[in-house]
């Protein structure tokens, strides 16, 4: 192993972060421009020039973001290739950041098969919507702004999965909810994009303020944050020893930040109103960067949740299966009822993550991973089509006002018939299946419970439901959409045959029968079994799918503007549809009793606090009066009277003082003859 390629794994973030820079200061010339031509006040010498000028700036800010992710995936895979060689190989650099007195703050990169897989996957994926988004976003007038943010919010994403410090772990966190910020507010002048951009931020940083404190508790109970350092790093038998009995509060509070990033139940309410911004950015929070940094770092320190574990369960890792199970359940069936392309999407990325980290609360980290890389793929395909399809549909997101589209967007119609089918888990040819199918086997044999995993395949029947659904309102029955709809361009569609492919593909490397991502991940050597492949719960599972697409048809087959379901059910359907009261719930309650709480501060800082000041202040006023009385009646009567007595003094013997030689010499003649008189007397 060349140990360059790991002390110089900041090479991949800081590639796309260095585009970044690049880009804004190209976009600082192009804003002033624009500023120029809307004030009606073309530069002097650039007469019709100023469109030419833009031109070129929004194509240098293109070539900058793609060649920084390019430069990127290139290094990703050059990282990716020596972790093949030894099952469960891994390589850390760590070095001091500054010092202290004695103390050192020391950060590290690590390379390990969870690493390079991550890589691999969020600049491939991300590389791709930056293709996609040099059509989608061509007519947008802050075009070479969003590139800026997009790279650098694939290096912030970089950055999280390269540390080996859960302090530079937690930098990286932090600027991923900066990226999110600015990208979900992006067309900052629609008002819905600016709330859900501050609901966004300001509910991940909720369960932030929980991981903060998990480190801060880590770092003092085992004395560092390096994850592995020569045996003494927090996630080695020495670090883990000296955490002991409080793992299990560590875990939950880093937990908590696992909860807001990847939107899970209760913080998940800003990932759906996250579809406010740009469709790419959709597509590259809920595939490859934020929502996956929460699994991620579960994965990451799964050596402290299961400290102590008794069967493979501990109270942290129970606590994460019911979360993810609640979450998958609650979100795929708010997906049912909705009527957002995007939305829709947005929840089953919601439930889909939950599914993950029920995966990871029962022990199976390695098919937690394989289902968090394959849904990347397909759901970043999905968010992509979806995009294509508001695009050629004049932006409408409106699933009513679609059908019929399939013979209108022939492209876009494969590429998102082969992402439903994924994410629904149609099997033998598409990863989500095999990768699903990893997750509910493993939740069959957790030991605390068996209702999980009955759960989860009611999910499975139900994520089938709602995306049948959304296929025939989209792409079957008659065409409902005004206007002239149109097949997107080829550098829209590329993208998404490059992520139909990868989404076929990788059923090759997640099939029972060979299940090489699934050992790789496990630091085991994969080996050709056949008989892996037949095994029931794949029967199962096929099962629960076709009943699902089946009832999903049976709903359908024939709907209009009109849902079935809520002629049916209104009352259910309304419930479904509002998302369950959760967004008025917190509405009546945290956030009224946050106001109220701000009325009553500010009630008493008005009428309490302000009057003891003032109180207070009197006191001191009249505090000060007397003093004042008593200085000037007694301490500088007394002074100014000694200073009188003084003054007269000094002017009568100054009187004495003439100058006259002959009279001091008079004088102490005088005083001569007046002490011998004295002496004879005395005598």
């Amino acid at each position: 192993m060349n140990p360059w390629i790991v002390a110089n794994l900041w090479l991949i973030p800081a590639l796309p972060l260095l585009a970044s820079v690049a880009i804004l200061l190209l976009g600082k010339g192009e804003r002033t421009l624009a500023a120029a031509d809307s004030a009606g006040e073309t530069p002097a010498g650039r007469t019709g020039g100023t469109p030419v000028l833009r031109s070129h700036r929004r194509t240098a800010a293109a070539l900058l973001a793609i060649s920084g992710q390019i430069a990127a995936l290139v290094l990703a895979i050059t990282a990716f290739v020596p972790t093949l060689a030894t099952p469960g190989w891994r390589a850390v650099h760590n070095f001091t950041w500054f010092s202290f007195g004695e103390h050192a703050v020391r950060l590290g990169f690590i390379l390990d098969p969870l690493t390079a897989a991550m890589l691999v996957m969020i600049t491939f994926v991300g590389l791709c919507i930056f293709v996609f988004s040099t059509g989608y976003m061509a007519d947008d007038a802050n075009y070479t702004r969003f590139f800026a943010y997009l790279s650098f919010f694939s290096a912030a994403m970089l950055g999280v999965v390269i540390a080996n410090s859960l302090l530079l772990l937690f930098v990286c966190w932090e600027l991923v909810g900066l990226a999110s910020y600015l990208l979900i507010g992006f067309w900052i002048h629609k008002p819905s994009a600016a709330a859900a951009a501050k609901k966004a931020f300001i509910t991940t940083r909720i369960g932030d303020i929980g991981l903060f404190l998990g480190i801060l508790w880590l770092y003092g109970s085992s004395g560092t944050l390096l994850f592995y350092d020569d045996g003494n790093g927090c996630l080695e038998p020495a670090g883990l020893a000296l955490i002991g009995a409080s793992s299990t509060f560590i875990a939950l509070l880093i937990f908590c930040g696992a909860v807001g990033k990847s939107g899970q139940f209760p913080l998940h309410v800003w990932l759906p109103d996250a579809m406010e911004g740009p469709t790419p950015v959709s597509a590259l929070i809920h595939a490859a960067t934020m929502v996956a940094a929460g699994v991620f770092l579960v994965a990451r320190v799964f050596p402290i949740f299961s400290l102590g574990a008794i069967d493979g369960v501990t109270p942290a890792l129970t606590v994460v299966v019911w979360v993810g199970v609640i979450t998958a359940l609650m979100a795929a069936l708010i997906a049912i009822a909705q009527d957002d392309i995007k939305r829709i999407l947005a929840y089953s990325t919601v439930s889909q993550l939950g599914l993950m980290m029920v995966s990871l609360g029962v022990g199976g980290v390695a098919a937690g991973i394989v289902h968090l890389l394959a849904h990347a793929f397909f759901k970043a395909l999905l968010f992509l089509g979806a995009g294509s399809i508001i695009h050629g549909s004049h932006h409408d997101q409106d699933i009513r006002r679609m059908g019929g589209l399939r013979r209108l967007m022939p492209v876009t119609f494969v590429t998102y018939a082969i992402g439903m089918m994924s994410l629904s888990g149609v099997p033998l040819f598409f990863s989500g299946a095999w990768s699903k199918e990893e997750v509910l086997h493993n939740t069959a044999h957790w030991p605390a419970s068996h209702v999980p995993h009955y759960l989860l395949m009611l999910g499975v029947v139900l994520t089938a439901l709602y995306m049948t659904r959304q296929m025939i309102y989209v792409f079957f029955g008659a065409p409902r959409a005004g206007g002239h709809v149109h097949e997107s361009p080829r550098v829209m569609t590329f993208p998404l045959i490059a992520l139909a492919i990868c989404s076929i593909g990788l059923s090759v490397i997640l099939t029972p029968g060979w299940p090489w991502l699934h050992d790789y991940l496990s630091g085991r050597t994969a080996e050709f079994q056949l008989a892996r492949i037949v095994q029931p719960m794949l029967f199962i599972s096929a099962a629960l799918v076709a009943a699902g697409v089946l009832l999903g048809v049976v709903i359908y087959r024939g709907a209009g503007a009109a849902d079935p379901f809520a002629q049916r059910q209104p009352a259910l359907f309304g419930f479904l549809a509002n998302r369950m009261w959760l967004d008025e719930l917190y509405h009546h309650t945290v956030l009224r009793w946050s106001a109220w709480t701000a009325l009553f501060a500010a009630w008493t800082d008005r009428h309490v606090w302000d009057r003891i000041v003032r109180g207070a202040g009197s006191l001191g006023e009249l505090a000060g009066t007397l003093s004042m009385g008593f200085d000037n009646r007694a301490i500088n009567a007394g002074v100014d009277e000694s200073a009188t007595g003084t003054r007269g003094a000094g002017r009568l013997v100054s009187g004495w003082h003439s100058g006259r030689v002959q009279l001091y010499l008079r004088a102490v003649a005088v005083g001569t003859m007046a002490l011998l008189l004295l002496y004879v007397w005395l005598a």
